[in-house]
């Protein structure tokens, strides 16, 4: 499987920006998907997941409330929609999927797959 990232960019502080990533597996359905971030100095973190079975979300207390992970399943892909962004949301932020079936979680190790990554910059 590969995810192909797009979006990203610099904006202002209170903005809003919409990640996306495309994924070449036909049965992207059936896996769970995540996004993570990297700030400078820092270790990669958790922000968004989505199950695959329900569309159950789960979202880093951090971002709760400015953030929305989505996907759609007919174009084999996946979203993340930020709002009010700060410039702590400062990041490489990376997509992620789990092999299929698999089961989401807030620990890196739950996902095989990640897109290249891309910078987001917010700007005070």
């Amino acid at each position: 499987v590969q995810l192909v990232q797009s979006g990203g960019g610099l904006v202002q502080a209170g903005d809003s920006l919409r990640l996306s990533c495309a994924a070449s597996e036909l049965r992207f359905a059936m896996y769970a998907v995540a996004w993570f971030r990297q700030a400078p100095g820092k270790e990669r973190e958790f922000v968004a997941s989505i199950t695959w079975r329900n569309g159950v979300r789960d979202y880093a207390d951090s971002l709760k409330g400015r953030t929305t992970i989505s996907r759609d399943g007919a174009k084999n892909a996946f979203y993340l929609q930020m709002s009010s962004l700060k410039p702590e949301d400062t990041a490489v932020y990376y997509c992620a999927a789990s092999t299929p079936y698999g089961v989401v979680g807030r620990s890196m190790t739950k996902y095989d797959y990640w897109g290249q990554g891309t910078q987001v910059t917010v700007s005070s």
